[in-house]
Order: structure tokens, then C-alpha cells, then sequence
């Protein structure tokens, strides 16, 4: 089902480009987020504009319903504890009642962060607004600098929280010495082996980041493109109304990306931070 979906998405695509070259015009978002104002050598793009709109939204949001807290919530309050409650209970299904304490703060923000820039990103107005000659707002997640920028934030937490939980010594045995008991010549085997397994391990975990940006990246910029498109395949009457089925199907892809980046990440922190086999040979 998703491949076919896949297909379809690419298949318009390409339908569009082809409409687009015959038209004689070149439609479609542009890899890179184009500069909208310049401070000196502070450059600020599009895609930060719209960044920081939405964080500037979400703390003014947490401001007014924790404004005046009530024992019984109601309204945005209700609202915020129910999604606060939600988002703690389901990271902690995964992470466990010790590292959710430490590290929902992180998770959290990175959850409604993502959740938010994505479906912002669908807003009528964003990328189609224009000063100078540039579109002054662009989704975030669909500039690859934002998406990088999270998941290398991640990888310097992950070996913060890693290192803190483990120690040195209990991080390089996570990663390389044998799991179990072994003796003579099946010891020195296994050595070698978990060795070798390890230095993989280690690639793995430096490739994590590249991953989870360009995973990021790929499907909001492509989901971004074919609204895009669809606008021009409408045509000046009919341009409003051919991406309509497409912005139901990017609300769920917005959800579920952000959701999956979340997941990802705090199942990379679990992973090294799991003790259970450990405790298991112990006993």
C-alpha cells in the first residue's frame, strides 16, 4: 500500500513537471530555502521564520493555560494536560518510568515542534506569500538545515544521556564486548566478533543522524511539491480545489512523521540505555 501510494505521489509529480515545461514556467519548492532578510552576515530564511513563528505560537499557547491553573481543568488547560498526560504516557511505554523523568522535556518539545511546523506548513499563504520576489514563509521541515539540525541536537543528547547512564566503561561493553559467558577459544571468538559487530554498531549510530534528517526531509519537501503542483494543474479556476484531497492525506502524514521521528529517537536512547539483559545474566 505504501509503495503504491509512493508510485502515485511520483507519478504526479512528474505529470505536473511535464505541464509545467509545456506551460513554459517552472513550478515546485526549491531545495534550498531562499534568504528573506540579511542582518550583516546574519542571514534569516524562510524556513526560520517559520520556526520561530510557531515556537513564538506554542509558548504563547503553554503560557495562557498554565496561566491560571485550576484543580479541575477546563478549556485550553484541559486541552494541555491532556496532551501533555498523552504524549508522557506514550513515551514512557517505551522509554521506561526512569528515562521519561530525565528526558520528556526533549522528546516532547521535539514531538509538538515537528507536529506543528508540519501542519503550519499547510496553511493557506505559506510559500505563496511574497516580499522582493521571495516567498516569505516556507515549511520548516521541508529545508533539510532544520531537519539536520534536530537530529544532530539528538545524537549530542543521546551521548550525553548515554554516557550519564552507563559510564564510559558500561557504554564501550553496550557496544562491544560479548553478550554472555564464555570460555577458551569460543572467549577469544566471541571477542573478535563482538568487536567487529561493534565497530558496525558505531558506524550505525554515526549514520543515525543523516537518517532521521533525510527521512524527515524527504517526505515533508515531496508531500510540499505535490500540493505545489496540484495548485498549477488546476489551473487559475480550478487551482484551489485539485490539492484538496492531498492536504487530508499530509494533516495524517504530518502526524505520522513526527510520531515516528519521536519514536526512533527514543528507542535509540532505550537501546543503549537497556540494563535488562544484564540484570537477566545476573541473576
Amino acid at each position: 500500500m505504501r509503495f503504491l501510494a509512493s508510485t502515485t505521489a511520483i507519478w504526479l509529480l512528474g505529470l505536473a513537471s511535464s505541464f509545467a515545461e509545456e506551460e513554459g514556467a517552472s513550478h515546485g519548492l526549491p531545495a534550498y530555502a531562499p534568504t528573506v532578510f540579511k542582518f550583516g552576515p546574519i542571514v534569516i530564511t524562510n524556513s526560520m521564520l517559520m520556526v520561530w513563528i510557531v515556537a513564538a505560537l506554542i509558548i504563547v499557547v503553554a503560557q495562557i493555560a498554565t496561566k491560571k491553573l485550576s484543580l479541575i481543568p477546563a478549556g485550553l488547560q484541559n486541552f494541555a494536560e491532556w496532551l501533555v498526560e498523552s504524549l508522557y504516557t506514550f513515551l514512557e511505554g517505551i522509554l521506561g518510568e526512569h528515562l521519561v523523568k530525565r528526558t520528556f522535556w526533549f522528546f516532547g518539545t521535539i514531538f509538538l515542534l515537528i507536529l506543528c511546523t508540519n501542519w503550519f506548513g499547510l496553511i493557506p499563504g505559506v510559500g505563496t506569500l511574497v516580499y522582493d520576489g521571495v516567498p516569505i514563509l516556507r515549511g520548516a521541515n521541508a529545508d533539510l538545515n532544520m531537519t539536520a539540525s534536530m537530529s544532530v541536537l539528538f545524537a549530542v543528547m543521546w551521548l550525553y544521556w548515554a554516557l550519564s547512564e552507563n559510564g564510559i566503561g558500561g557504554f564501550l561493553n553496550h557496544i562491544f564486548a560479548p553478550k554472555g559467558k564464555f570460555s577458551g577459544v569460543m572467549k577469544v571468538m566471541m571477542i573478535v566478533i563482538f568487536f567487529l559487530v561493534g565497530c558496525i554498531e558505531v558506524a550505525s549510530i554515526a549514520l543515525r543522524p543523516v537518517a532521521l534528517s533525510f527521512r524527515l526531509y524527504g517526505n515533508i519537501f515531496a508531500g510540499e511539491n505535490i500540493l505545489e503542483n496540484m495548485i498549477h494543474l488546476g489551473g487559475k479556476w480550478f487551482g484551489w480545489l485539485t490539492p484538496l484531497p492531498f492536504y487530508f492525506m499530509e494533516l495524517l502524514v504530518g502526524l505520522i512523521q513526527a510520531l515516528v521521528f519521536t519514536m526512533l529517537t527514543s528507542v535509540f536512547l532505550k537501546l543503549i540505555c537497556d540494563h535488562d539483559h544484564e540484570d537477566d545474566h545476573a541473576h
